[in-house]
């Protein structure tokens, strides 16, 4: 059975950085759709950022240019790096990995960004 845990939110301030985390078990990883989503305090859940199965990366208008999504296969595991964070980006983060067709979700990090 695959899992997902995801983790490295916490506690910043705006303009800081921090990198969450999504590590994966019980399945294949490599060339997935993954994906990064965020629940806001306000229950607003949007997606974030997302990579293909050929690597292309796609990103939420106002992240672009601040986050970047990777992987490392080697780790089975895959990033968001937050730079430049804004109090807007608090929310719990969520990972998703696709893998046979079926979403794979992480129970999510909290990102907590203060002025």
């Amino acid at each position: 059975q695959g899992q997902l845990v995801d983790s490295g939110g916490g506690l910043g301030q705006a303009g800081g950085s921090m990198r969450p985390s999504c590590a994966a078990s019980g399945f294949t990883f490599g060339n997935n759709t993954m994906r990064w989503h965020r629940q806001t305090p306000n229950n607003v859940r949007e997606w974030v950022a997302g990579m293909d199965t050929g690597g292309e990366k796609n990103y939420l208008d106002s992240v672009k240019g601040r986050f970047a999504i990777s992987r490392d296969n080697g780790k089975c595991t895959m990033y968001l790096q937050m730079n430049s964070q804004q109090p807007e980006d608090t929310a719990t983060y969520y990972c998703q990995i696709y893998y046979h067709g079926m979403p794979y979700w992480g129970k999510g990090t909290l990102v907590n960004v203060s002025s």
